[in-house]
């Protein structure tokens, strides 16, 4: 992993560096090291080989630099490959051609299959599936420069591309007889022809003269995206992956192991090496790729490419340069072919692309080929078909696209919206089916169907899964409903994973989001080694720390008693505190809602009712310290209300609104001067904002004075102490509510009985305790030294006071040495791992305190 090279205090690192050069190259390839230092005692240089970076420090520098280090511990900075931003570049093109098109009147599927052909036909002239720069020719020199005549020629060329030379007209011009046929269905079937103009000419001609040759068939998923609005993008959940993403998934999951296994049999020396290699070879020809959302194909074509790129590479291995000869013919090499790929896509413009994309990326991978052994190979016209089925993934029988027992990989990117978004056609369905595969709870993400489905396809066979998915999926209620059903059901295990990063899209109209990375095994199968990703920046690179198991929230859960430990939601706190209550929430279709000028024009009619309009604040008014009232009926009696006409005007409206408002309404419909829950604290009380923004290091909690009303957008805790609020605002807590508790969008979701009630609260002494509140009033005294500042000026990250920070600094350090002492914590990871030991070890005892059911008297129905 290191080789170090000390020289004497002074002495030239250049020479300590040429030197250790020396020792790399005499290494075996399989036994060079990843990292390089060179040190005289004051000046360090530590080299990272496989990423190209160096970085110098001196001796003095060394604790602010331990972490680049962390290898050392089995720590490493992991990158990945990243999308060429020609690739864009090229998406662009096609889409500005898309936007004209439609703007003339040119549209629908018409639109969608003449550009998947022209987007053929530009890759087809840079890559020797025309003859070079053919299409660009046929476009300058057969085309009128007004546009008028394009669209007719283009018919003519795409009905060519689909007939054998033998079949074609003896009259064909010359510039389109000389194009070769393309298979595959590709140039099947007439379309409206489009109308072009000068400008649409000059833009199709601009991109021909773009060099597509270095362009990616995954632009094509781009290009899709590009062609949609964000309002279809969100209906399908569509968010469309970059190479960098993919490669997250696809290299932990089988590619990484690959490799590893080609260095082995390379490395090794005797007569059995080349049959080994071909042994190897035929396995990778073996394999299958499954996608059961595929979209445009991007995990196919990228997967595709690699599994060629290695084969390329054993081939090269196989046969030296010595057995390169014009007898060995390239055709017959490679054993890999599309034809191994699979794919579920519920919409036929994409499900195309898929489609035509792998053959294009096979054509580039035979170039390759063809390249490395000096040989012309090309598999035009097109032969072996993927396997591309357009249907709907939670509707079809996957084995009837691919038998579970023939399936080695399922991957992809499922669409992913949130419940909340999801219309109620697609509510109702996705809940149906999670339901039938065991997932309990109503409230999951659409993307856990697609992992629940993954688990009963191959519940019987050792294939593997690698999913992108939303983070909530490790957060807040739905682990507790999504995870045991996997661990339990289906006896899969997480063996590798990612952590939350923020997600790229390569098009127009990038999806902005935080997704992560689950790899799962059938639990016999599965590897014992398994492989964490953690991300310091959601937009950086991972370091990889390998674990012996890892919990459904992505954290090393080696210290666990039970890997799949999961925290369910409580009700009632799991030590001794006080209780939280939710505020009052009227049910009042607004009528008892005032803001400040309403609140002045209500008691310029009624001034007699102003003991009754009260504060009223929610999560929003404390935060952002703004004002809203509320008309609070109390213990009045019918005689008082009957004199204060304008407070009857809203009483009535109540009632009408309440009449017509669903079940809940109705049921308080005869009760109109009641809230549907009322929280009327009668002395200071500690409230907890229900949500907050997550750029936010701390929820910014207070406390309120009657005759303040909370509304139910916050937590009340009535009798709280300050040494529970030092708890509540410090670094601990704020871990556990960000990975246990859930997220509204990507705000902190606040929940009583999954984040307060669970929370793992220490028994301190009464030294701790009064220490703990001298810290707690430090903060709420540095709050108090910037008096026009509302909690959100106070807590934004950019503008937070000096002083206010440094309270927040020195409580969190105590907190941290009270969990755990000397040494404290590092990350908020750190400290949820510990909390969740802590926590499982609280339950233990009180999960087996309950009462158990007596088993003897349970009968199943016939």
């Amino acid at each position: 992993m290191l080789l170090v090279e000390q020289k004497s205090r002074g002495r030239s690192l250049a020479a300590a560096r040429a030197q250790a050069l020396e020792y790399f190259d005499a290494l075996a390839e399989h036994e060079r090291p990843r990292y390089l230092l060179l040190c005289d005692f004051q000046n360090w240089e530590l080299i990272d080989l496989d990423l190209d970076e160096e970085i110098r420090f001196q001796l003095e520098e060394l604790p602010e630099q331990i972490d680049r280090f962390g290898f050392m511990m089995g720590v490493h900075r992991r990158a990945f490959r990243d999308q060429d931003p020609v690739n864009i570049q090229a998406s662009e093109l096609v889409g500005a051609i898309h936007d004209e098109l439609r703007e003339s009147g040119y549209a629908g599927e018409d639109l969608d299959r003449f550009l998947v052909r022209i987007v053929f036909c530009l890759f087809a002239d840079d890559t020797g599936i025309f003859e070079r720069e053919s299409f660009l020719s046929f476009l300058e020199d057969q085309t009128t420069t007004d546009g008028a005549d394009i669209g007719v020629w283009l018919d003519h060329l795409f009905t060519t591309l689909n007939k054998h030379p033998d079949e074609r007209s003896r009259n064909l011009p010359e510039q389109i007889a000389a194009f070769p046929l393309v298979n595959g269905d590709l140039f099947a079937g007439r379309i409206r022809t489009a109308d072009f103009d000068a400008k649409l000419r000059q833009l199709l001609i601009e991109a021909a003269r773009f060099d597509w040759s270095q362009i990616s068939p995954a632009i094509f998923g781009a290009l899709f995206q590009s062609v949609m609005s964000p309002t279809a993008r969100r209906a399908i959940g569509a968010h469309y992956t970059t190479e960098q993403n993919i490669l997250k998934v696809i290299e932990p999951l089988f590619l990484d192991e690959l490799r590893a296994e080609f260095e082995r049999i390379k490395s090794a020396r005797g007569p059995h090496r080349r049959s080994d290699l071909r042994s190897f070879q035929l396995r990778l020809g073996e394999m299958t790729f499954f996608d059961p959302a595929c979209g445009c194909g991007n995990f196919l074509i990228i997967a595709y490419r690699e599994l060629r790129q290695l084969e390329i590479e054993v081939l090269l291995e196989m046969y030296g340069p010595k057995d390169r000869t014009a007898a060995l013919d390239v055709s017959q090499l490679s054993v890999i072919d599309v034809d191994q790929f699979y794919g579920i896509e519920i919409q036929k413009f994409p499900a195309k692309i898929a489609e035509v994309a792998l053959w294009m990326m096979d054509h580039i991978m035979n170039v390759r080929l063809s390249e490395a052994f000096g040989q012309y190979y090309a598999r035009i016209p097109l032969q072996e078909s993927p396997n591309v089925v357009c249907a709907d993934a939670l509707d079809i029988d996957w084995e009837d696209v691919l038998p579970a027992r023939q399936c080695n990989f399922v991957f992809g990117n499922p669409p992913f919206s949130g419940f909340v978004y999801s219309t109620g056609d697609v509510q109702q369905r996705a809940k149906q089916v999670m339901k039938e595969l065991g997932a309990g709870g109503s409230r999951l993400d659409y993307v856990a169907a697609w992992f629940l489905k993954a688990g009963r396809y191959l519940r019987e066979w050792p294939a593997r899964i690698g999913f992108v998915a939303t983070n909530s999926i490790t957060q807040g209620e739905q682990v507790g409903q999504l995870w045991p059903a996997l661990f339990g059901r289906y006896e899969l295990e997480i063996t590798f994973a990612h952590s939350a990063f923020a997600w790229g899209s390569d098009a127009r109209g990038m999806a902005h989001v935080h997704v992560v990375v689950i790899g799962l095994a059938d639990r016999k199968s599965a590897p014992s080694n398994r492989r964490l990703f953690s991300y310091d920046a959601p937009d950086g690179d991972p370091y990889e720390v390998h674990v012996n198991a890892i919990s459904p929230y992505l954290f090393d859960a080696s210290d666990l008693a039970d890997p799949h430990f999961v925290v369910k939601r409580r009700t009632e706190p799991v030590s001794d505190r006080p209780r939280t209550r939710v505020g009052t929430k009227p049910v009042d279709g607004g009528h008892y809602l005032l803001s400040d000028a309403e609140r002045a024009d209500f008691l310029a009619r009624e001034p007699h009712a102003r003991p009754l309009v009260r504060p009223f604040l929610g999560s929003e008014e404390f935060i952002n310290g703004k004002s809203r009232w509320i008309i609070h009926v109390g213990e009045s009696s019918p005689a008082e209300l009957r004199g204060l006409p304008a407070v009857m005007d809203r009483i009535k409206a109540v009632t009408e609104y309440r009449g017509s408002a669903g079940k809940l309404g109705q049921s308080l419909a005869d009760r109109p001067t009641e809230y549907h829950v009322t929280t009327i604290p009668e002395a200071n009380f500690l409230v907890v904002p229900e949500s907050s923004s997550s750029r936010r290091a701390y929820v910014p909690i207070g406390w309120l004075s009657p005759p303040t009303l909370p509304s139910n957008a916050l937590h009340v805790i009535e009798d709280a102490t300050l040494d529970l609020f030092a708890f509540l605002t410090s670094a601990m807590h704020m871990a556990w509510l960000s990975r246990i508790g859930g997220r509204l969008k990507s705000d902190y979701r606040y929940s009583r009985g999954l984040v307060y009630d669970t929370f793992p609260l220490l028994d301190v002494t009464k030294r701790q305790r009064d220490r703990l509140t001298e810290l707690a009033q430090a903060i709420l005294d540095a709050r108090a030294t910037h008096p026009n500042a509302t909690l959100a000026d106070l807590y934004d990250p950019d503008v937070m006071p000096a002083d206010l920070r440094r309270a927040h600094t020195t409580l969190d350090r105590y907190v941290d040495r009270l969990y755990r002492p000397r040494v404290g914590f590092d990350s908020e990871r750190e400290r949820v791992e510990h909390l969740l030991a802590r926590y499982e070890q609280m339950i233990a005892p009180l999960d087996a305190a309950q009462p158990r059911p007596n088993r003897r008297r349970r009968r199943t129905r016939p």
